[in-house]
């Protein structure tokens, strides 16, 4: 990541230091007959974003900036990821604390993510303001809206910035006053239901002009994620996309308990959504985005092998900012300027070079997967499929991602085929609550 983002070789010599023979190793297929790797892959490897409902769909990169928020970053942090992303034309995602005034002085894309707290469109005693929303949604540099339900972090979790930690700049940013600790609660008071949850969708969708709008979540109970493709066949609504966190993703610091144990990872996270879009013959409209540690041209092969269509990263581009893991986001004592609000230690991150390493790093992991579909014998890396994938299951087996994981077909949910495993949470999942019946 260092190497990426500083625009030096990020070649190594002697061949791999993992152990090939573990269980676990993973690879992927090469061909006897590589293509041509992609001359411009930057430019040419982007997927469109926006369903039938939507009047503004974007053409997003297929690698992006994943949620991370002013007020956990510096100002100066948020000032290089985002003319980074306006200097490599990929998408930045806001994280959950508000369209701030360093998001929009470069005029990168952004991800406006509405989080629990509603920040920059909540009204005073914390509910969702509409008008707001509406005003700041206008903006044309927010591309894509993205409702967040959860995080892999801590899923389930909500959070507290310190009265002492909210300056005035993260006060206007989140509308919210000082002298007062600013709550994230654990849950949505703008919905309450997965009907209510896809109306809220379509509102959002209507106050933004038709601009896509989706929601993210870190997988947690099977029924209630088929309650919510229940209610899309109920209702005939569907968001534009859907974030796919993985439980071993996040930046900020989380409980123990939560970053350890709670939550699916990734793989599995962006399987099972596939999966049931595709089981509720919907996936076709839905564009699923995967985060959660995908850091390398490899790794986002193997996310869209599972049936993702685009990525984010969060790690990557902290480290491309110039994070070293002092591991003190949470005390406000970075000593690299990236995860402090202290202007003292903000100085430490020269916005100019660090948006060009944002820039460079992007650039050269989307390369990175060029070489890596050019070398399974492909033109896009949207033809990646779970038979290009192999992972050792024992000393001495090995299976394709296509035997090792299910894959449905389509309708496969509503002809109530869920599988052994899968069908008693498809029985329970009720459109009209979180929860079983």
């Amino acid at each position: 990541m260092y190497q990426r983002a500083k625009g030096v070789s990020d070649k190594k010599p002697f061949g791999t230091e993992l152990n090939v023979y573990a269980e676990g190793y993973t690879w992927l297929t090469h061909s006897m007959a590589p293509r041509p790797v992609a001359e411009h892959p930057v430019e040419t490897f982007r997927i469109s974003v926006g369903g039938a409902a939507c009047r503004k769909p974007y053409s997003a990169s297929i690698y992006n900036i994943s949620a991370m928020s002013f007020g956990s970053l510096s100002a100066s942090a948020i000032r290089a990821l985002n003319k980074g992303a306006k200097q490599g034309d990929f998408a930045h995602n806001t994280g959950e604390g508000g369209v701030s005034r360093y998001h929009q002085e470069f005029g990168g894309d952004l991800i406006w993510q509405i989080g629990t707290g509603y920040f920059g469109c909540r009204t005073g005693d914390g509910d969702f303001d509409a008008d707001r929303f509406a005003a700041q949604a206008s903006l044309e540099q927010i591309r894509l809206i993205e409702i967040k339900i959860s995080q892999g972090a801590k899923p389930g979790h909500g959070g507290i910035l310190p009265a002492a930690k909210i300056t005035p700049e993260i006060a206007e940013a989140r509308g919210v006053p000082r002298g007062a600790d600013c709550v994230s609660p654990a849950y949505h008071r703008a919905f309450g239901t997965p009907i209510e949850l896809l109306e809220f969708t379509a509102r959002l969708r209507e106050l933004s002009g038709g601009k896509p709008v989706g929601f993210k979540l870190c997988v947690g109970r099977p029924d209630e994620f088929f309650a919510v493709c229940k209610a899309m066949v109920d209702t005939g609504l569907a968001p534009d996309f859907i974030t796919v966190d993985g439980a071993e993703g996040g930046t900020g610091a989380a409980p123990i308990e939560f970053s350890d144990h709670i939550g699916l990872p990734a793989r599995e996270g962006i399987l099972f959504v596939h999966n049931a879009l595709v089981g509720v013959n919907v996936r076709e409209s839905i564009r699923i985005i995967a985060a959660g540690k995908l850091i390398s041209g490899f790794d986002i092969a193997v996310a869209l092998a599972l049936g993702a269509d685009l990525c984010n990263t969060a790690r990557g581009f902290m480290f491309a900012l110039g994070c070293i893991q002092a591991q003190t986001c949470h005390t406000n004592q970075c000593p690299v300027g990236v995860a402090t609000q202290r202007r003292s230690l903000q100085r430490a991150l020269v916005v100019s070079d660090k948006a060009q390493r944002v820039r460079n790093f992007h650039r050269k992991t989307v390369a990175a997967l060029a070489e890596v579909v050019a070398a399974a014998g492909l033109d896009d890396p949207g033809r990646l499929e779970a038979s290009h994938i192999f992972q050792r299951t024992s000393p001495a087996e090995i299976k394709s991602f296509d035997q090792l994981y299910t894959f449905y077909e389509p309708g496969q949910l509503l002809d109530g085929r869920a599988g052994d495993r899968l069908q008693r949470f498809w029985d329970i999942a009720d459109a009209s609550r979180f929860g079983p019946k």
